[in-house]
């Protein structure tokens, strides 16, 4: 499993946030790693949302379909993907500070059967592409890196 970690303070509200990091229609614009998203259920985020996400992948473009799987705001969401390759679990949690608010993005992907073994290497791809999604994220949440864990 690899996973990646990273909260961004915002001056944005909760609730705007929220609003924004739940509706994954907006990955293209902080995630370069996402070239496009679809959304096939549902109207915008909420428990029913389904999205389809086309990310680079080493082979060409990889759609993954991410689907609601908690949805309470405006404090958390998440999403997940299942393909034959891989399963994607996006965590977002969104609390309130004096000055705004704190985004905390987790991503764990996880290779299914015999390619878990390049765990290690997924890994750290992983990081790079965290770094620059967390990049993207200080960008269009107006904020900046609080901390951040890979692992």
């Amino acid at each position: 499993m690899a996973r990646y970690v990273t909260q961004i303070r915002s001056p944005k509200s909760p609730a705007e946030s929220f609003a924004y990091m739940a509706d994954l229609s907006n990955f293209t614009e902080w995630d370069p790693g996402v070239v496009g998203v679809e959304q096939v259920e549902g109207d915008g985020a909420g428990p029913d949302a389904v999205f389809d996400v086309t990310v680079k992948g080493v082979g060409g473009p990889l759609r993954l379909r991410y689907e609601t799987e908690v949805y309470d705001p405006p404090s958390s969401i998440v999403a997940r993907a299942e393909s034959r390759l891989l399963t994607s679990l996006d965590t977002i949690t969104v609390v309130g500070d004096d000055t705004g608010s704190i985004v905390t993005y987790d991503a764990e992907l996880t290779l299914s059967g015999v390619l878990g073994l390049a765990d290690p290497i997924l890994g750290i791809a992983f990081n790079r592409i965290g770094d620059r999604a967390t990049t993207g994220l200080i960008k269009v949440l107006d904020g900046q890196k609080v901390t951040e864990s890979k692992s």
